[in-house]
């Protein structure tokens, strides 16, 4: 299949941001407090915006934990759709991958690149998965899944990361992840199977729309690899107690 039809910019992208109100949080888990809004579009200190995006993730986290309410869990599992991206990222975007804001950033990320480009990541999801495995197990995703099963398994992941073993919704993410990357890897022609005249473009440095298309799908398999790395790493550092 075509590797320029990925639109991987949720992946590669790791420096948009959301924002909290310090001691003062929403009332209602999922809406953000008019004061945040403020404060993002007046430009907070870095210092205070690294602070406030560690206690959001860790009092959101918990309040969604222990609520018995389904309406607020959806009401965060839909965050970014309601309050959009850029409201969102003023406070998680610039979190380091091994903290909790940054890792919470990354599986909301995930989630919306599942939704947007649900056929054609099933499709990889085929190629990289062609049968069932240990990765097909952990992800939770269906031998032949399709565009509604990649957005079901995009809000189980990040619901159950809320609601469930907040370790296993990254190890679900993790595997996913590899297997999207493998299946993308797939299509990418190498050199020698190349035919002898996009060889000699390539040689040249001029290989077209063709090479760069090749070259956006190789940068999206390295963002993808080093995505799948960060949920690995940040379960374990969970599992440690050790993910703040």
């Amino acid at each position: 299949m075509s590797t320029n039809s990925f639109d991987s910019s949720s992946i590669l992208s790791s420096r948009s941001g959301f924002v909290s109100s310090g001691p003062s949080r929403p009332s209602r888990p999922g809406q953000l407090d008019p004061a945040v809004i403020e404060q993002i579009s007046g430009g907070a200190d870095p210092q205070q915006v690294s602070e406030m995006s560690h206690v959001s993730a860790a009092s959101l986290l918990d309040k969604v934990h222990h609520t018995t309410d389904p309406e607020v869990v959806r009401r965060v599992v839909t965050l970014v759709d309601r309050e959009g991206v850029d409201i969102v990222a003023e406070l998680w975007s610039d979190a380091a991958p091994d903290t909790l804001p940054g890792i919470l950033w990354r599986l909301y990320l995930l989630r919306s690149w599942m939704r947007r480009q649900g056929h054609a990541i099933s499709e990889l999801w085929r190629i990289g998965e062609p049968r069932d495995t240990a990765a097909s197990a952990i992800a939770g995703v269906d031998a032949a899944p399709d565009a509604a099963a990649m957005a079901r398994t995009a809000d189980s992941i990040l619901s159950g990361a809320f609601t469930g073993d907040f370790a296993l919704a990254l190890d679900r993410a993790a595997a996913f992840c590899e297997v999207i990357a493998r299946g993308l890897k797939a299509g990418i022609p190498t050199f020698e199977q190349a035919p002898q005249a996009v060889q000699h473009l390539q040689a040249s440095q001029d290989a077209g729309q063709a090479g760069k298309n090749q070259a956006a799908a190789r940068k999206t398999v390295s963002a993808l690899t080093a995505t799948a790395k960060d949920f690995a790493k940040a379960a374990l550092l969970w599992r440690q107690g050790r993910l703040e």
